[in-house]
């Protein structure tokens, strides 16, 4: 009857993600109601049911009703269960858009988890698997989250939009998380890229790294971009190409920017030459919002830093994202812990646009399930 009491709902489809994520970590119960009730194919869609699935498999005992337009969820949350297991995604989305919730629930799991996702690896609306190996794995570090088993392996490449992609992706467990005071991000030593072709000439790719280098070239010199060019059955389903670039600072900051060809049939065709000046732009960008996590993996810090022992973390970001902000209330929702937010003029830092200092105080969540050896 607790239980019961502590039901959270929410109404619409959007945040589905972060919702399931969070109820699984506090164990509260959740309840959605009215997903997409307005429109002409109302319910959740194809993607979202297999990220349903997903959480399903990874936990134990969890319960999942759905209604039978699909606009009303109840999901009771199970332990974190992890092992070896295996999940094809919708092609609809990319595998980042899993592979993102897995890194917020992998370190709690009873036993370590090693997943292999199938599916889209590079699109343009979710982030790449190659940008969440290059920045989100070292983020984890950071809080204590590492070892030999902590990798993203990619097997095959898929593009839009149909896929054939397959990853690896393993993670030990923790049963705490360190605090962080990860204020200062440093001066930019190295970028580090991929440009990857699928199903396509592998001129390609060299293409977009040498019209990239002509731009960040200007700024420093320590520059290297891999060319990836998968051939026969790992390169998937379908024609691409895309780049993926990472720049990398002297207090070991990591930010990241990626571009992706558009899928096949679908819009017109991009030259090679204008994506790698457009990567190496959006970094640019990036580099010039600046903080010490870039704007995909805001909300893993915060959620991890909310996680962390009784102490206090600080992590400097760049401009929030509409989704972070989102998060920040879903975590007081969730876990009742609020961040204290400072806002750091340029004048103060010298560098780039506005940043926020994030302080909390973690909630000392400790990891139940995993097994004491």
């Amino acid at each position: 009857a607790a239980g019961e009491a502590q039901c959270l709902s929410y109404t619409g489809c959007n945040f589905l993600r972060q919702r399931l994520v969070l109820a699984t970590l506090s164990g509260r119960p959740l309840k959605i109601r009215k997903i997409r009730a307005k429109e002409e194919d109302p319910g959740l869609r194809d993607f979202e049911a297999s990220f349903i699935r997903l959480i399903d498999k990874v936990t134990n005992g969890s319960r999942i009703e759905i209604n039978q337009t699909g606009t009303t969820l109840y999901y009771q949350p199970g332990l974190l269960y992890g092992g070896s297991l295996e999940h094809d995604c919708s092609p609809s989305r990319g595998i980042g858009y899993y592979l993102e919730s897995l890194l917020c629930l992998a370190p709690f799991m009873k036993h370590p988890l090693k997943i292999v996702l199938r599916g889209v690896t590079n699109d343009q609306v979710d982030p790449s698997v190659d940008v969440l190996k290059a920045a989100a794995l070292p983020l984890l570090k950071k809080f204590g989250i590492d070892g030999e088993s902590l990798e993203i392996k990619i097997n095959r490449r898929g593009m839009p939009p149909k896929g054939g992609g397959e990853i690896l992706f393993s993670c030990p467990v923790r049963k705490v998380l360190q605090p962080v005071q990860f204020t200062d991000p440093g001066k930019i030593k190295r970028i580090r890229g991929t440009a990857y072709s699928v199903r396509v000439s592998p001129q390609m790719a060299n293409r977009m790294v040498e019209s990239a280098r002509g731009i960040l070239n200007k700024f420093l010199p320590d520059i290297y971009i891999y060319t990836d060019h998968m051939k026969g059955v790992n390169s998937g389903k379908s024609p691409g190409f895309g780049m993926c670039l990472t720049a990398e600072t002297i207090n070991g900051t990591i930010l990241s920017a990626e571009l992706a060809s558009n899928p096949q049939g679908q819009g017109a065709a991009v030259l090679p030459e204008e994506l790698g000046q457009n990567c190496a732009k959006l970094l640019l960008e990036e580099v010039y919002r600046g903080g010490c996590v870039d704007s995909t993996n805001q909300s893993l810090a915060l959620l991890l830093m909310t996680l962390g022992q009784r102490d206090v973390s600080k992590v400097l970001l760049g401009p929030l994202s509409p989704y972070t902000i989102e998060f920040l209330r879903h975590l007081r929702s969730f876990f009742q812990i609020m961040f204290k937010i400072e806002t750091k003029t340029t004048e103060e830092e010298h560098m780039g646009g506005e940043k926020v200092l994030m302080t909390c105080v973690g909630i000392g969540f400790c990891n139940l399930s995993k097994t004491i050896r």
